[in-house]
């Protein structure tokens, strides 16, 4: 399976002819053209740089195959489109375009306790691609490939670390990282895997690589 990542938390998965795309945000400017590209989105909650209501509403009236499968109050503003936007939530299993997909998760990370909490839900891809949204959840489950947020107003490199040390990825890959210029990157790299022993992969928008 390939691996490509995009701007902040978009991550396209491809195996063979069939690809998934997840968390195709507002703030990833290639979001429509991905999304049409495919027949499966994942959604891992309702924050602009994970979900644009926009670019998913116009895809599903023009692309009839299409599907996507999101936290409640995510599908709810989507709409049924003929069964086609399925909510989803922890423990639900599915099968999305040809890959399995596991659901983890209910609340997005704390990001003060004046902001209600809010949902959030992360997705185990084949049994090897983890995608947690915006949230150091750790699954109950094997992990081969953990995506992990670098930056964000909710993201800590403390709680970071301690989530790469929890789950043991064979693999770890930085993702939600707009917010950190280059060096801001290579320098949480750097702290993870000093302090975790997992080298915490930095891909440039649009780079591949095999999980």
């Amino acid at each position: 399976m390939e691996l490509t990542k995009y701007t902040h938390a978009t991550v396209v998965l491809t195996k063979g002819d069939s690809t998934l795309v997840i968390d195709p945000g507002a703030y990833t400017p290639n979001s429509a053209e991905l999304v049409a590209g495919t027949t499966a989105v994942l959604i891992t909650h309702d924050h602009p740089d994970h979900f644009d209501a926009g670019v998913l509403n116009a895809a599903l009236d023009a692309q009839l195959s299409l599907r996507v499968w999101a936290p409640a109050n995510v599908a709810a503003e989507l709409g049924d489109h003929d069964g086609r936007v399925t909510a989803v939530k922890a423990g639900d299993t599915f099968d999305a375009a040809g890959f399995d997909i596991t659901v983890f998760g209910e609340d997005h990370a704390i990001i003060h306790p004046d902001i209600p909490l809010m949902s959030n839900v992360g997705y185990l891809v084949d049994g090897n691609v983890y995608h947690p949204g915006d949230a150091y959840f750790a699954p109950a489950a094997e992990v081969q490939t953990l995506l992990v947020p670098t930056s964000g107003p909710w993201a800590k490199l403390g709680e970071l670390v301690d989530y790469v040390r929890e789950v043991k990825p064979a693999k770890a890959i930085q993702i939600h990282d707009l917010m950190l210029s280059e060096a801001g990157r290579g320098s949480f790299a750097q702290f993870s895997q000093q302090l975790t022993g997992i080298e915490l992969v930095t891909l440039a928008d649009g780079e591949s690589t095999e999980v």
